[in-house]
This record gives structure tokens, C-alpha cells and sequence, in this order.
């Protein structure tokens, strides 16, 4: 039997995890502060008057409210100079002022009324007529329609180059905290392989890794989790009736949580009892590809750089080409913070050159149609001195944690 794989009973597993975010720090007020002025600051060097803020991700980023985008407009003006105005729904005002950080005027919209027109209102009130307004790039569509119909003075436009240029490169502050969610999964990792028996259900497990990740401190539970026994592990993101385990399967968990928004993304493959020569050989295969991609990710290095180093090992090992299968059906790895995945992404189209801050997973999964799959997926940072893992890649096919190292 693989070593910490199955064993313990459940209860005991969970009893052993204890609560993990005793250190953990969140954001401060002065850091808010300073990626509002360097969002300012990129707002004028793209040529726009003002950048529209949507809830979710980069409204939580820029400001520290944490609000979901829902049909209704929530969500801030930052204007290339002066302070930020929140827009939302008159009766959500109160409850907005209590998940607010940065201070700034409220103005609401009635149901009757139109929220488009109020940010063209209040754009005018502020001395902007016309010029070029940027929109947040996860606005939904009925959103930046609604105001290039209400602003046909304005030229709206995407302000990635505002929001992902504040966010790619993350704090030290940023880091720690996707560091402890990390730690956080790595353990509920641990835990979940010892509680494994034959014929227990892909459902079973994702409820216990979501009680594993209470226990460790995530007060959400697991923010996704993907559970895949034996052949199931070929579809990279799950079948509609998974299968329970079986001896000597294929068994893949990839899971994750939040800290303070930050996002864990973590993937063990392994084995329920012997590997094969099958199963080994691609272990490996896939390991090796992981580690090539680690070290190929230097600073000023363009991304997808990183990808084709994976790719051509995999080539080379009679995978692929390309995104063929048996082979890797997808990028190597993608940009996670607040967004588990965000850019840059570790694909060939994507020039952006690695800088220090950059954080990824590093993942480049090997499907074998009809027969299993392995993902090993880690996440690192770049240093002023180049990649850093945030988790150890998996130690071995036949001792995948570690424990005797």
C-alpha cells in the first residue's frame, strides 16, 4: 500500500487537524491605500479619465469590500485623480458601509432608475464630460453595454491594464497569506489520504476534505474540490457519475480554500495500494515535467516559455505533441491571488516576462484516454532570486507526502 494512504478512520484524521490561521494577517488599511494611488497612477498612463469597479475580486482588492457581483450595479469610481465614489442600490447602502474599508461617498439608485445613467451623472458631477473610462475586464456585459448606452460622450474600454497591472505582481503581504492556505490544503491533503478504504464515494471524501478544512481554520470549507478515482482521473475536471474506489486505482484530489480571499490549489495523484509499471512510468513522466517547468521559470523570462519547456520534455517522451493526448490537454499553469486562476498564465501565447511577486500553479496534467490521469499540482512564487515553491511537490509515487524522506 502507498505510504499514508488509508488506515485511519475518519474521525481520527479530523481529530488529529488542528486550527492553522493563528498568525494570519490581514491586508491593511495603508496597503489598500497604496494600490488605490498606483491604480491611479496607472489610469493615467493608459490615457483614461476613470476606472469603473465592479464587485467581486478587484473591488475586494482596491478597496477591501467584500461584495459578490449580482444583476443589480455594485461597485466603485476611481477616478485619474480625486476620491472614490461607490455606486449601489439605495437599500444596499447601509449594508454596503459595513463591509467597507476604504471610506468614500455612497451614492445610490432607486429600483425605477437607472444605475448607468448615475455613473454618467456622477463622471459629469466630477468635471469628466467625455474621454476614455475604463471598465473593470470581469464586468459583466450587461454592465459595460449599459454604459456606453447611457455615455455616448464616453469611450469605454477594458482596464486590465489598470486592474491586472496592480494585481500580478503580489505583496509580501499577499504572500503570506496565499502561503498559509496552502499549508492549510497540503495538511487536509495529508489527512484525506490516510481516511481512504475500498468502495468509499467521491462524495464521502469531498465531505470530509470539506470538514478537514474547517478544522484546519478556512470557516468556508473548501472552496472547490475535485475528487476522481481510476479512470475518472482522465477528465481533468471531473465526470457526472464518478465511480468509488477501487483497489489499486488512480486516485486524484485536487482541492483548495480561502484565506482572507486568497486562494489554495492544490493536487495529489497516487495510488490506492501497488502502482503499476503503467501507473509509475507517467508518475514520473509527470513529475519531471513539473520540475521542468519550475526551473524554467526565471526572471524576465516570457511565461509561456515555462510551458514549452514542460511541453517539449513531454514530446520528447512520446506525449503529445501540443495538447494531444495521451499528453497535456491544457496550459501548464495559471496566476492565482484573490482569483484562483488570473494572469499572467503559463501558456504559449502569453509574452508577459516573469517578475518578482508573479505567483502560478505549476500543473501540466497527463491524460491517457480509458485509462487514468495524474496531476500534480503545486504553486510558487518568483523571488528576487527566481521561482519559490509556496508547496513541496509531491516526494515519490510510493510515498507521496514525504514521510519517509
Amino acid at each position: 500500500m502507498t505510504i499514508g494512504v488509508g488506515g485511519v478512520k475518519q474521525e481520527q484524521a479530523l481529530a488529529e487537524l488542528t486550527n492553522m490561521t493563528g498568525s494570519v494577517k490581514a491586508i491593511e488599511l495603508s496597503e489598500y491605500k497604496a494600490r488605490l494611488t498606483k491604480a491611479q497612477g496607472l489610469i493615467r498612463e493608459n490615457g483614461l479619465e476613470a476606472l469603473y469597479i465592479n464587485a467581486g475580486t478587484n473591488l475586494h482588492y482596491f478597496t477591501g469590500t467584500r461584495v459578490p457581483p449580482s444583476e443589480r450595479m455594485i461597485g466603485a469610481i476611481l477616478p485619474a485623480e480625486g476620491d472614490l465614489i461607490y455606486i449601489c442600490p439605495s437599500f444596499e447602502i447601509e449594508t454596503l458601509k459595513g463591509f467597507i474599508q476604504i471610506e468614500g461617498d455612497i451614492r445610490g439608485w432607486e429600483e425605477h432608475e437607472c444605475s448607468y445613467t448615475l455613473v454618467v451623472e456622477l463622471l459629469k458631477e466630477i468635471g469628466i464630460n467625455s474621454g476614455k473610462i475604463g471598465i473593470d475586464e470581469s464586468a459583466s456585459f450587461f454592465l459595460s453595454d449599459g454604459l456606453a448606452n447611457a455615455g455616448p460622450d464616453y469611450s469605454f474600454t477594458s482596464a486590465k491594464a489598470v486592474t491586472a497591472g496592480c494585481r500580478v505582481c503580489k505583496s509580501e503581504n499577499e504572500l503570506a497569506l496565499l502561503q498559509k492556505a496552502k499549508d492549510m490544503t497540503i495538511e487536509v491533503h495529508k489527512a484525506t489520504a490516510k481516511i481512504l478504504v475500498e468502495g468509499i464515494t467521491t462524495h464521502e471524501v469531498k465531505k470530509f476534505i470539506h470538514e478537514a478544512h474547517i478544522k484546519v481554520g478556512a470557516t468556508a470549507g473548501s472552496s472547490f474540490c475535485i475528487v476522481l478515482f481510476g479512470v475518472d482521473s482522465s477528465f481533468p475536471h471531473g465526470v457526472n457519475n464518478p465511480n468509488p474506489l477501487k483497489a489499486n486505482d488512480v486516485v486524484l484530489i485536487d482541492t483548495g480554500c480561502l484565506i482572507e480571499g486568497y486562494n489554495s490549489d492544490i493536487t495529489r495523484t497516487y495510488i490506492f495500494g501497488e502502482p503499476n509499471e503503467r501507473q509509475r512510468e507517467m508518475w514520473s513522466i509527470e513529475k519531471e515535467a513539473q520540475a521542468i517547468a519550475f526551473n524554467a521559470a526565471q526572471l524576465g523570462t516570457p511565461c509561456g516559455d515555462v510551458d514549452t519547456a514542460a511541453r517539449d520534455y513531454l514530446t520528447s517522451r512520446g506525449l503529445g505533441p501540443g495538447y494531444n493526448v495521451p499528453g497535456c490537454p491544457h496550459r501548464t499553469g495559471h496566476g492565482v491571488g484573490l482569483d484562483i486562476h488570473e494572469w499572467p498564465y503559463l501558456v504559449k501565447s502569453d509574452r508577459t516576462p516573469l517578475q518578482v511577486g508573479m505567483c502560478f500553479s505549476n500543473e501540466p496534467m497527463l491524460v491517457l484516454p480509458d485509462e487514468f490521469g495524474i496531476r500534480l499540482e503545486d504553486h510558487f512564487y518568483m523571488s528576487k532570486n527566481g521561482p519559490k515553491w509556496f508547496s513541496e511537490p509531491a516526494h515519490s509515487i510510493d510515498d507521496p507526502f514525504g514521510y519517509e524522506a
